[in-house]
């Protein structure tokens, strides 16, 4: 499933959510101020988002939203903001209050790497600690290529966000501009119900 999206108001009550709608969910102060990615009870008031379940996704111009959606079940795996050269893919999980997924996560990423015959590399970034790999792939003609990708890991308020930078927005600052700047906007709604750390949160 694939959108073209701009940034624009919402046109109908299944587009859009407010702030006040969010925060009923969540047992985190408001704060408008907020740098992401969020929690749903930190989101500007004044914006407006698509509202996919589980995240809430602020596109800037330029890239394609498309879900990723298991075709037995129908149930939609994973979001993905697309552009000619890049994609950033993410993914909100369940975790305990003050857990830590994302250093178990690192070393998972790291050894699946190195078993595709590639290289994680431990490196700082804005968002803090992450991954940048390198995996090899068969190109367009055959030819044997390097892919590289940055994993970026979010621990919020009993959520956990893993986004993933493929392509030339691995390795190109400026390329990537656009794409952090989804991910600094984008919000996780978590709720209320009980569920394991680790385990994915619904997306609709």
């Amino acid at each position: 499933i694939r959108m073209r999206l701009g940034r624009r108001k919402a046109t109908d009550e299944h587009e859009g959510i407010s702030a006040a709608e969010g925060s009923a969910e969540t047992d985190g102060p408001a704060g408008a101020a907020a740098t992401g990615p969020l929690d749903v009870s930190e989101i500007d008031p004044d914006a407006t988002y698509l509202d996919l379940g589980s995240l809430l996704v602020q596109p800037p111009d330029g890239l394609d939203l498309r879900l990723q959606v298991d075709e037995q079940s129908g149930t939609v795996m994973t979001v993905l903001l697309v552009s000619e050269e890049g994609v950033l893919e993410v993914r909100a999980f369940a975790s305990a209050r003050g857990g830590d997924l994302w250093s178990d996560a690192r070393r998972e990423i790291a050894a699946d790497t190195a078993r595709r015959g590639g290289t994680a590399t431990e490196q700082e970034g804005d968002f803090g600690p992450e991954l940048f790999c390198e995996v090899p792939v068969t190109g367009p003609n055959g030819e044997s290529l390097m892919q590289p990708s940055r994993v970026i890991g979010h621990t919020g308020p009993r959520w956990f966000l893993r986004a993933t930078l493929a392509g030339r927005p691995a390795v190109d600052a400026e390329y990537a501009a656009p794409f952090e700047h989804a991910l600094r906007t984008l919000a996780v709604r978590r709720g209320n119900e009980a569920m394991p750390p680790g385990e994915a949160l619904p997306l609709r």
